[in-house]
């Protein structure tokens, strides 16, 4: 399976292609540069991968939640990229790309992962190491105070930028979970990883339904 993942929900942009085993990437972190980075990021890793848009199975892209204009960012650009190619595309979330890395860089089982999303809020989820080693979801994805956050009792990964940002939800936890000390930020590679099971999945959707997922109804 041949997919073009971008991903820029943070203050990360990247991009990357999946040709069976082989992943071509490129990753920056420039805050609000994203507009400017992505497309020759996705020049880049095709002509490295040796590929054109027609060549693909489909475009991933992170879905959120996230930044507002980056999520516009990744759904408009893996939108157009699509429509021109005639090719589905895969909203992916972008809780789950934290949650991918974690395990594939960590023996944790059940990982939860914690996002700032700004306005004295968070973003979080519980997954679940599958079979396959990827995340499976134990809880939905919600938009919370920190003070509302949810853990299994003991034996779990704490991981994203929720955690480094209110030390009062870290300390809530830190007798029972491993909390990682640096936040992790997602990328087009594991976006892109996760993509793969959800084309086999059927989950792969028309590019005209590419739309980002925010989880605040009130967005500012």
């Amino acid at each position: 399976m041949r997919i073009l993942a971008i991903e820029t929900a943070t203050e990360a942009c990247s991009a990357a292609v999946l040709d069976g085993s082989q992943c071509y990437q490129r990753f920056e972190v420039r805050p609000r540069a994203h507009l400017r980075l992505l497309l020759p990021m996705v020049t880049s890793v095709l002509e490295e991968a040796g590929l054109e848009l027609e060549d693909l199975d489909a475009i991933a892209f992170g879905c959120g939640p996230g930044g507002f204009t980056g999520l516009r960012i990744a759904a408009g650009v893996a939108q157009g990229l699509a429509l021109g190619a005639d090719l589905p595309v895969v909203p992916v979330s972008n809780l789950a790309v934290l949650a991918a890395a974690a395990f594939a860089e960590t023996p944790a089982e059940i990982v939860v992962v914690c996002q700032d999303a700004r306005m004295d809020e968070v973003y979080w989820a519980t997954f679940r190491r599958g079979a396959d080693g990827l995340p499976s979801s134990l809880t939905p994805e919600r938009l919370a105070l920190p003070a509302a956050v949810e853990a299994p009792v003991s034996g779990w990964r704490g991981v994203g930028s929720g955690w480094q940002m209110y030390p009062e939800l870290r300390a809530r936890f830190a007798d029972v979970a491993e909390i990682e000390a640096v936040a992790r930020l997602p990328r087009a590679a594991q976006v892109a990883l996760l993509a793969t099971r959800i084309v086999r999945e059927g989950g792969a959707v028309p590019a005209e339904q590419a739309a980002p997922v925010y989880l605040r109804d009130g967005v500012t």
